[in-house]
């Protein structure tokens, strides 16, 4: 049945608020790249094929745009789709679950500076894996943080069926087959809830993970229809903010117990009243505007090659596959970009130059070349070689210039901007990659620090409190250590504007401090980052007054930067402290451990005095002079 657009508006208030591969040319198969305004679709499948997959893609971008007139409906990271005409194909890039690849018609594989969505045009009905992997990134672009996977997912697949013929578009309707599986078995409401990406249901393929998607599907259809989604947002703060129980969080949001959710959904999914959406089909729909061009062998397995290079289980493969496709075709610009990419992830910065200077001389106008070249320069060096920011500022507005909807250069473009002496902008220019991709916690915590260095404390420790629970333990860490220098900064603001300050503390609260918090431009990045140099802030003249507040440190204790090396030594000769040498580009460093038997330490179970040419990330404090004390340390 039909229901009025006005539930619907229930859900956009939520949104608001919240080796080469031989086996694939076996017979001499062409491919081609099909392209429209707004897609483009690798694919061996035919240019028929690749035509309706880029097609269906416009459909659901059009559909979408007019069911959320204020949605972001671009792509903050740039998508490559490739289309396999066969499950054989498709395999070779499933991601791995136990050494083995996970059974899929389609998958979404994010990335950095490249996301692919990649389809298996075998199936009976690809188009539902388009819209479900494409629903992910319209996610990416629109909501603030990541949700648990029933939701992430449910989401995905409610919007995976949306249909479209030349009067109107159905959005929300339920296949057959997901109405079957739901009503023969299911899970327990709060096991579903419970369900984590590394899980096992999540991962391999079974009854029960076809379970979890169909039902998932199915909890937010519930949701919708019963006016519900509201309460989403008070269940997430719960779950996630208030380490409430599942249990607890389901009675306190939705009025009533889990084991009351699961009889109402039973009793939803097989009363057969579903409801679904329709509008008028959009009249933007982009119909015309499409090319196809003939991919070479090289050009082909270049663009396998760099789904390899984005995939943890495949990296390894992916320089491999480049350096064979260079042997027959030493310029081509698409195996030299990842090629160089790839050595740039491995820290090898000579290789990584001369690859990205290739391909920019293949193809002047990729805007990931521009980038990756300005990117090579932020870690080589980092922000402090001012003579690389001007160049470094060129590469970054032209990969803009290029794909204005690329969000990583605008982030990158705003350190360079506060280095260059100009933190207004470099903030003005954070918040904007801030705003084409949301969800990204390395943004948002960049941004806090920009926030510090424009002495708007209260900002950047609301955006460092939101990310408090995030589960990645490296910036975890980095984000207490932030909210503790923020705090202190905030507090010897407003004791510099007490009018019964003394002389002694005037003088020290106006100082000016070199110490800065750190940044993150990338985990792997390899040089120490930080963000640029600031003075506390007036007050404005109708601030109130603040409360006494207890005294503090004239000077604020050194805030913690991030290294990648190699350690090269290790001296335990004053137990239970340690000194270890550190060589990071051209530099050795001197870090001190105060007590290795209380070091937080990822990637390995204990300290060892015998580590040597060992690959080391380290959260430290800068004590001048190529020496630091260690905060945290990560054996690679």
């Amino acid at each position: 049945m039909k229901t009025r657009p006005g539930w619907f508006a229930w859900f956009f208030c939520l949104l608001v608020a919240l080796s080469i591969l031989p086996c694939a040319y076996a017979d001499g198969s062409a491919w081609v790249e099909v392209r429209s305004p707004h897609f483009s679709v690798a694919t061996d499948a035919g240019e028929k094929r690749g035509h309706e997959v880029v097609l269906r893609f416009e459909q659901m971008r059009a559909v979408f745009a007019a069911l959320m007139v204020n949605a972001n409906v671009n792509i903050p990271i740039p998508l490559q789709i490739v289309a396999f005409r066969n499950t054989k194909e498709f395999r070779q890039f499933a991601p791995l679950w136990h050494g083995k690849p996970t059974q899929l018609a389609g998958l979404y594989q994010g990335g950095e500076d490249r996301s692919f969505i990649m389809l298996d045009m075998s199936v009976e009905n690809p188009w539902a894996v388009v819209f479900h992997e494409y629903a992910h990134q319209l996610m990416n672009g629109m909501l603030q943080k990541q949700f648990s996977p029933w939701f992430e997912e449910g989401f995905a697949e409610y919007f995976s069926n949306i249909e479209v013929d030349n009067k109107e578009a159905r959005v929300g309707k339920i296949p057959l087959q997901t109405r079957e599986i739901v009503q023969q078995n299911v899970m327990k409401i709060a096991d579903l809830f419970k369900v984590r990406q590394n899980s096992q249901t999540y991962n391999e393929s079974g009854d029960r993970r076809t379970i979890f998607y169909a039902e998932s599907s199915m909890v937010v259809h519930y949701l919708y229809d019963n006016q519900l989604i509201p309460k989403l947002s008070l269940y997430f703060d719960l779950v996630t903010n208030k380490n409430v129980a599942v249990e607890d969080a389901i009675q306190q949001a939705f009025g009533m117990s889990a084991a009351q959710f699961d009889k109402a959904l039973d009793k939803y999914m097989h009363g057969n009243t579903y409801k679904y959406y329709a509008i008028p089909t959009p009249a933007n729909i982009a119909s015309t505007g499409y090319t196809t061009t003939p991919l070479s062998l090289a050009d082909s397995n270049a663009v396998l090659a760099d789904i390899h290079l984005h995939s943890h289980d495949y990296q390894d493969k992916a320089i491999a596959e480049f350096q064979e496709i260079l042997k027959a075709d030493p310029n081509n610009a698409i195996a030299c970009r990842g090629l160089g990419y790839g050595y740039l992830q491995k820290h090898d910065y000579k290789q990584a130059a001369e690859y990205f200077r290739r391909a920019a001389q293949s193809d002047s106008k990729d805007p990931r070349v521009h980038y990756y070249s300005a990117l090579l320069m932020s870690r080589e060096n980092g922000f402090n070689n001012h003579s690389d920011l001007p160049e470094m500022t060129k590469e970054l507005e032209t990969a803009i210039a290029l794909d204005p909807q690329f969000a990583d250069p605008y982030m990158l473009l705003g350190f360079a901007q506060a280095h260059g002496g100009d933190p207004g902008k470099g903030l003005e220019t954070m918040e904007k990659a801030i705003s084409l991709n949301p969800r990204n916690t390395t943004y948002q915590f960049n941004l806090a620090q920009m926030y510090i260095n424009n002495h708007k404390f209260d900002q950047a420790l609301a955006v460092l409190h939101a990310l408090e629970k995030i589960q990645d333990q490296q910036l975890s860490l980095r984000v207490g250590e932030s909210i503790r220098y923020a705090e202190q900064r905030k507090e010897m603001s407003q004791a510099a504007e007490r009018p019964e300050r003394s002389q002694a503390s005037n003088a020290a609260a106006d100082a000016p401090t070199t110490e800065t918090p750190t940044v993150t431009l990338r985990r792997s990045a390899h040089s120490e980052q930080a963000a640029p140099d600031s003075q506390p802030e007036a007050s404005r003249p109708d601030s109130p007054q603040p409360e006494p507040a207890k005294p503090v440190s004239s000077k604020a204790p050194a805030p913690v930067r991030f290294l990648q090396g190699i350690l090269q030594a290790v001296d335990c000769s004053a137990p239970p402290a340690a000194v270890v040498t550190v060589v990071s580009g051209a530099k050795t460093w001197k870090m001190t451990i105060a007590d290795t038997n209380h070091l937080v330490l990822f990637g390995a179970d204990k300290f060892s005095c015998s580590w040597s040419k060992q690959r080391v990330a380290l959260n430290y404090r800068d004590e001048g002079n190529a020496q630091g004390s260690v905060v945290s340390m990560e054996i690679k």
